[in-house]
């Protein structure tokens, strides 16, 4: 059963890319939903145009860029990819009786927080989300967004009781980053520990002050 990746507009591709690369490196299968929203941001923060018809290669080269923006910093193997376009409401995750193991949203915009925690499914996203609620799978929703004001926060809460794990694109530093990739990939890492997907992605926390300062 594949994992669905849902991309919203929010700013943070970099995450959906990291989350990707580790899904797929790790032998999961993933249903990749990308909203109209997202492709602009793509576009502002990559300069790569995410078209429906032509999918593999510009989610290929997404893939392949590192966290600064640099192409081909990874090997990208989009095989495990299957793409639904976000206005195909008959898509097949649309439907409770489509096996999935969930869904993460990352990132997840205050809109897309807004639309799932209110059941609008105004686009396959959305839908997805709240088949995944409903369905009692796991739905991950990394949120985006600084300052969040009380509309937002109620929204969470409503995710949060609905069974919903909420994280937050929030950066540590114990993990010694050194890197803007560094920093992705945390958050990339605590989007896949609340899926309970395992990975390598960030150093964890053993209990021992100050080692995460380089040496030397």
């Amino acid at each position: 059963m594949p994992w669905i990746v849902g991309v919203s507009g929010a700013s943070g591709t970099p995450y959906a890319a990291a989350v990707l690369r580790t899904l797929l490196a790790a032998g999961e299968s993933v249903d990749l939903v990308v909203s109209r929203a997202s492709r602009l941001t793509l576009l502002d923060e990559t300069g790569i145009s995410f078209r429906d018809a032509h999918w593999q290669h510009d989610l290929r080269e997404w893939l392949a860029r590192g966290a600064d923006g640099k192409p081909g910093t990874f090997d990208a193997d989009v095989s495990g990819v299957r793409h639904w376009s976000a206005g195909d409401l008959a898509a097949g995750p649309s439907s409770g009786s489509y096996p999935t193991k969930g869904m993460l949203i990352v990132p997840a915009s205050t809109a897309c927080v807004a639309g799932v925690a209110l059941g609008l499914s105004k686009d396959l996203l959305q839908r997805t989300a709240s088949v995944t609620l409903k369905e009692r799978r796991r739905l991950v929703v990394a949120v985006r967004e600084t300052p969040l004001d009380g509309r937002t926060l109620r929204h969470l809460v409503t995710l949060d009781d609905a069974g919903a794990s909420v994280v937050p694109a929030s950066p540590a530093f114990y993990a010694g980053a050194t890197h803007i990739q560094d920093l992705v990939d945390f958050v990339a890492g605590r989007v896949l520990d609340a899926a309970g997907v395992g990975h390598d992605l960030y150093r964890r926390w053993r209990g021992d002050l100050g080692g995460a300062r380089p040496t030397g």
